[in-house]
């Protein structure tokens, strides 16, 4: 059994491809047509990480009640962890793309960590490799 995917509401496509696949390094899985459960066109749009097993489904905001969801999917907390073999070098190379920051570089009791604001505005932990 495995986690196949998330979903990530967002407000438009082009822009949060932009992100995870362009500043964050993601692969582009799928872009594909789609239609929303009453025939209306969307589209189906899949990141990963490289070497990564689970996906993100971006999903444009469709109503208000959705719009009202993005940024805040998790209510405010950490609701992603992106585990990195570099830490200092993503961490840079994150910085010099313009991700923002919500707290600097610390070093907890597992590994080193930095929790970041993806496009939307949901926070992120950027995690290094495991100590110990």
């Amino acid at each position: 059994m495995r986690l196949e995917l998330i979903t990530l509401i967002v407000e438009e496509y082009d822009a949060a491809i932009e992100f995870f696949v362009d500043t964050l390094g993601f692969d582009l899985v799928e872009d594909s047509p789609s239609f929303t459960n009453d025939g209306r066109p969307k589209r189906w749009v899949v990141v990963r990480p490289p070497e990564g097993s689970t996906g993100i489904l971006l999903a444009r905001a469709d109503g208000e009640r959705q719009r009202n969801a993005i940024g805040d999917q998790v209510a405010g907390r950490v609701g992603f962890f992106l585990r990195v073999n570099d830490f200092a070098s993503a961490y840079r190379r994150m910085v010099d793309a313009g991700v923002e920051f919500v707290t600097e570089p610390r070093i907890d009791s597992y590994c080193e960590v930095a929790v970041f604001l993806d496009i939307a505005g949901n926070r992120w932990d950027l995690l290094g490799p495991p100590i110990g």
